[in-house]
């Protein structure tokens, strides 16, 4: 990226300087094609949104899934009760037919003794659903635990950044939980200058403690994305838009979370989401001032709920 802005400015000083047409040629195609190279990044963190709502809506998917599997639990209890009642009426009339002698009662006996049968083979296949349901409510069980136990974790790690960072909190940094998820907002005011995208001083050392948190926990996706107000971007230089800057701001913060070697590097990802994401309304400075934002998104890992509920259908 820093390489990026001081070709991008080293253009900018040959252009108005007197050097030889060549040498300006030739900067002038390597900013091209820095351009070109910054689009196709952008063309990567729009699929990589794409992969990201796929994500959610597979989450959402396998919630729906655990709900319809444990309504057919129930079901199927409710149906094995009703017969296990069935069985012990009519082990209790055949009962009630033994004790009694009378020949007219020897042909209904027979008929109980054959119906009696039937219904033990019957309880004995509904025994074997019972331990089979029996097993399925245990992985059910499991599944839960796993997914509160995840939720926990969560509240966890939302605990732990509203501490470590509670010195930023009132200062444009928020650290909230929602939809099992952990979401820490920085506004602009704390970590660029208007139109820049170089990490301030203050801002560097909230990123720094952010990583340090991220850093004992390697198994969480983190997504950093960039957002602008709808001022359009009036600057000079190798930025062409709102998506650009966002862009190059998400990137200016993984860069400084990647000087932690603790830190998963495959776990993050940079987006740019311009003008396009708003908080609040871009009519008034106060609403322009929140949109103007780094929004540093945390996912556990759900792939072993997955593994769970696949199991379990």
């Amino acid at each position: 990226m820093i390489k990026k802005a001081s070709l991008g400015l080293l253009v900018l000083a040959l252009s108005t300087s007197c050097v030889s047409k060549k040498i300006y040629n030739d900067l002038e195609t390597k900013y091209s094609d820095l351009k070109k190279e910054n689009r196709s990044i952008a063309d990567e963190n729009s699929e990589l949104k794409k992969d990201k709502n796929q994500l959610e809506l597979d989450r959402d998917k396998l919630t729906k899934d655990l709900a319809a599997t444990k309504d057919e639990l129930a079901k199927q209890k409710a149906d094995l009760a009703a017969e296990q009642k069935k069985y012990k009426v009519l082990q209790e009339s055949y009962n009630a037919l033994e004790k009694n002698s009378n020949d007219a009662l020897e042909k209904n006996m027979a008929k109980n003794r054959e119906l009696l049968a039937q219904l033990e083979a019957k309880a004995k296949a509904l025994a074997d659903e019972q331990a089979r349901l029996d097993k399925t409510a245990n992985r059910l069980k499991e599944l839960e635990d796993m997914i509160a136990a995840k939720e926990e974790a969560m509240r966890n790690l939302k605990e732990t950044l509203s501490k470590a960072l509670n010195g930023f909190e009132g200062k444009g940094l928020t650290v909230e939980q929602k939809n099992g998820k952990v979401y820490v907002s920085m506004e602009n005011k704390l970590l660029f200058n208007s139109g820049s995208w170089a990490v301030g001083a203050e801002g560097r050392k909230a990123v720094v403690e952010l990583g340090k948190v991220l850093g004992d926990n390697p198994d969480l996706s983190v997504l950093i994305e960039g957002h602008t107000d709808d001022d359009p971007y009036g600057g000079s230089g190798p930025i062409a838009n709102n998506w650009d800057l966002s862009t190059k701001r998400a990137t200016a913060i993984v860069a400084i979370l990647s000087e932690n070697g603790k830190i998963n590097k495959q776990k993050l990802t940079a987006a740019g989401r311009g003008e396009f994401s708003p908080l609040a309304s871009n009519a008034t400075p106060e609403g322009k001032a929140k949109n103007r934002r780094i929004e540093i998104i945390l996912t556990p890992r759900l792939d072993e709920i997955a593994d769970m509920l696949n199991s379990i259908n």
